[in-house]
């Protein structure tokens, strides 16, 4: 298979997974407004205006990977990868939304906690609720990042968090119905609503480090460096290695220092053997090489190997 045919694959499992999330995300909605409706639960009511949002953000997730996807053009040089973080930033704001919303019906219902109606069949649809997402979670985070897709990983990470969230909403609840206890319900509610805002804060963190071209990991730095020195042969050195992230696609750059007098031919060759290594270990590379002669070298004259300076 092909770079362009594998990516191209790439492309269209993302898109198709970015798609399954709304369905998923609006049959797992329905079940927990009827888990609500079934019981009257205040931390119910706050489980199921976070589905709300799952809902958004995996159309959104859907619309930015879309974008993200779309070759580069005169007014976007460079590509469209960034367009992710977008939607990762949207969904981080939407979770803090819910929040508040949450937080508000917990101040309505605080002093005079509701009856809770059918509690055991409420949970018990909450309960299947919590399993597809728990699944589908697992499936966006492990492929998302397998494929470096910032938006199924953020909306995976959500999803994971509404998953924690149920379950503890339904212990408590189960809780509350054997004690008695009808104040653990809107307590449950107002700690769902803290840990939203602390997962929404991270998922927003997280994008902005995207935005602001963050470097691999130092363990993809090492690789990239191995990379370019077995397949530099017939270079003397190469410095200011730097690295960045935008979405899927990793973009490298670097200097070559070659002999002044090998021929622009020559070093051409040099460059895209060490380009087309790249594009064979990392998927989505970008690379640019600059070359330059010998008294631009930042290490003694015969030093070997190809180092890095």
């Amino acid at each position: 298979m092909s770079v362009a045919t594998s990516g191209s694959s790439r492309k269209q499992r993302v898109a198709s997974l970015a798609g399954w999330s709304i369905i998923i995300a609006f049959a797992v909605m329905a079940l927990k407004f009827v888990a609500w409706k079934m019981t009257g639960s205040v931390a119910l009511y706050s489980d199921a205006l976070e589905s709300i949002v799952n809902v958004i953000t995996a159309c959104a997730a859907l619309w930015a990977i879309k974008v993200s996807q779309k070759p580069a053009d005169h007014d976007h040089p460079f590509g469209h990868h960034k367009a992710e973080y977008f939607s990762a930033v949207l969904e981080g704001i939407l979770i803090g939304i819910a929040a508040l919303l949450i937080i508000m019906a917990v101040a309505r219902n605080w002093s005079e906690p509701p009856d809770l109606d059918q509690p055991w069949s409420g949970l018990a649809v909450n309960g299947v609720a919590a399993a597809i997402n728990a699944v589908w979670a697992f499936v966006l985070i492990s492929i998302g990042s397998r494929e470096r897709s910032p938006a199924l990983v953020a909306d995976g990470r959500h999803i994971m968090t509404d998953v924690v969230t149920s379950v503890g909403v339904i212990a408590g609840l189960a809780g509350a119905v054997v004690t008695g206890w009808s104040v653990l319900d809107p307590l449950l509610a107002l700690l769902v609503a803290v840990n939203i805002l602390w997962e929404g804060w991270k998922v927003v963190g997280s994008s902005v480090n995207g935005l602001m071209d963050r470097a691999v990991d130092p363990d993809d730095t090492i690789r990239i460096r191995d990379i370019i020195s077995a397949n530099s042969q017939g270079a003397l050195e190469v410095h200011d290695l730097k690295t960045r992230i935008a979405g899927r696609a990793t973009f490298i750059e670097f200097h070559l220092i070659v002999d002044g007098d090998m021929s622009v031919r020559e070093s051409h060759v040099i460059c895209d053997r060490i380009e087309e290594a790249l594009k064979a270990e990392i998927p989505s590379v970008r690379v640019t090489i600059h070359v330059e002669p010998d008294d631009e070298a930042k290490l003694p004259p015969g030093t070997p190997s190809v180092p890095f300076a």
